[in-house]
Parts: C-alpha cells; sequence; structure tokens
C-alpha cells in the first residue's frame, strides 16, 4: 500500500537559496574510534548556519527540511570512509506532515547513494516547542518501523524535558552544552547528569554530551558514564569535509587513544 499524500509535498513554497553541509564528529570515547558525524548547515561558500536558517520562511520550512535530509546523505555517502559510521540530521517536526509520505524523500536518497538506513540518526530539538505531542509519536513510530535512529537533542535547555521522556523515549539523548559547560567544577551540575543517566539508563536510551571543550569537561563526564561525545574539544565542523582527528584523549578517567577519521 502506497503511503499517504502529504499536503506539505503539493504546497510548500520552493527554495530560492542553495546551500551544503559541514560535519562534526560524534566519538565513541570507549572503543576509541568516530561513533558518526552530524551535518551541519551551511551556505555555499561555508558560511554559518544563520545565513541559511534566517532565509528559511514559514511556506518554505517542509522542503527545506526535505532538501536537508538530502543533501546530507549524498555528501555522506561520498565522504565518510567505513560502512558503520553514522550520519546525524537534524529535523523539524513541526515541518512534518505525514510522517510516511515525507520519507519518501530520505529514502530515495538512501537507495541511490546505497547508504544504510539503520545508519541514520535524526535529531529533533527540544527547544523547539512542541505544538503537537502527539504528532511527534507517529514520526518517532514511522521512523523506527524504517529502521532510523530517533535523536532528542538540546536536552535540560528546552519546553519540555523530562516531559517528552515520559510520552515517548527516543534512542538517544544529546546533554544540552549548558549542563556540560565546566561539570568538571559544578557540584549542581554534577548532581543533574547523575539523575538524567540514571533515567536513560533505566528507560534503555544511550546518552551523547555535547559541546565538550576541555579535557576536564570530557574526563568527569566519561568517569559519570556518558560514552559518546561531541564538540570543538574533538574538532570543530569542517565544510563538505571531515575534519582530522588527531588528538591525544588523556586524563585520569581514560587511557590514553589517538582517534583517527579512518
Amino acid at each position: 500500500m502506497s503511503a499517504p499524500e502529504c499536503p506539505g509535498c503539493q504546497t510548500s513554497k520552493p527554495l530560492d537559496f542553495d546551500f551544503s553541509m559541514a560535519f562534526q564528529p560524534i566519538i565513541d570515547a570507549s572503543a576509541g574510534k568516530v561513533w558518526g558525524y552530524e551535518a551541519l548547515v551551511r551556505g555555499v561558500a561555508g558560511e554559518g548556519a544563520y545565513s541559511i536558517l534566517s532565509r528559511v520562511s514559514d511556506e518554505q520550512k517542509y522542503r527545506f527540511d526535505q532538501a536537508c535530509r538530502v543533501k546530507a546523505i549524498e555528501l555522506a555517502s561520498q565522504l565518510f570512509p567505513r560502512p558503520d559510521l553514522h550520519l546525524s540530521i537534524n529535523f523539524l517536526p513541526n515541518a512534518v506532515y505525514e510522517p510516511a509520505a515525507c520519507l519518501r524523500a530520505t529514502l530515495a536518497a538512501a537507495r541511490k547513494n546505497d547508504f544504510p538506513l539503520g545508519a541514520i540518526m535524526f535529531e529533533f530539538t527540544e527547544s523547539e516547542e512542541m505544538t503537537d505531542v502527539d504528532h511527534l509519536k507517529r514520526i518517532i513510530t514511522e521512523y523506527r518501523k524504517m529502521g532510523f535512529i530517533t535523536a532528542l537533542d538540546d536536552f535540560g535547555a528546552g519546553y519540555a524535558g523530562l516531559g517528552l521522556l515520559a510520552d515517548f523515549q527516543p534512542d538517544l539523548i544529546k546533554i544540552d552544552m549548558k549542563l556540560v559547560r565546566d561539570v568538571n567544577r559544578s557540584h549542581a551540575r554534577q548532581t543533574i547528569l547523575s539523575a538524567i543517566l540514571y533515567v536513560a539508563r533505566e528507560l534503555d536510551i544511550k546518552v551523547l554530551a555535547e559541546g565538550i571543550e576541555t579535557a576536564a569537561e570530557f574526563n568527569a563526564l566519561k568517569a559519570a558514564g556518558v560514552r559518546l561525545f561531541q564538540g570543538y574539544y574533538f574538532a570543530k565542523p569542517a565544510f563538505q569535509a571531515l575534519p582530522d582527528l588527531q588528538i591525544d584523549v588523556s586524563g585520569p578517567a581514560t587511557t590514553k587513544i589517538l582517534l583517527a577519521t579512518a
């Protein structure tokens, strides 16, 4: 049976600008290797995300969301040196109309580029107000049915917080950088993060700490049980490329490992 029609497919306004992507690594510190990369919107000359996002009108949200998925998959298929690397793509829940129909372009791009569906992670951000939680549940259900990984971004900084986890459980949560910053020196942050990690373990949800900038932050979080990391400490995003990762990750909570892209 074919997927239902999606109103956005017919009514969304065409894009009047072009864009590209930068890639930032996600590190699996326990394995000592790159777990995957997040695709981040950039201008065609490498301009920051705001230069593009500020041009997206409400009538273009759907078309832009679809175009971002296709662009990310196309570039990742050209750049990724290993078949086990994950690709993380941000999506706008309020721009998705009919979950099954809105996956058509994503599935077509994955097939065309021979990119495994199980290696694609879709991030939705807690900082975007969820106008229809039941609709978001339907999106998550449909994405999981297709084999995609689902992630809640900016956890601890947005509208819903733990309430979202009570309604449904994504595969992964990304701890917001505001909770990460100087966690090694903040008892309050350590206590909050310990509680989040406990909840995640009980609900069988993976945890990723984003915005890591120092070895002290990394070591404190790894000692607490976090396995996945992202931030400038490892590498800044690289425009249409994978950044070099020759980082000596050492400290009281780690063994010395040398991370490499390949």
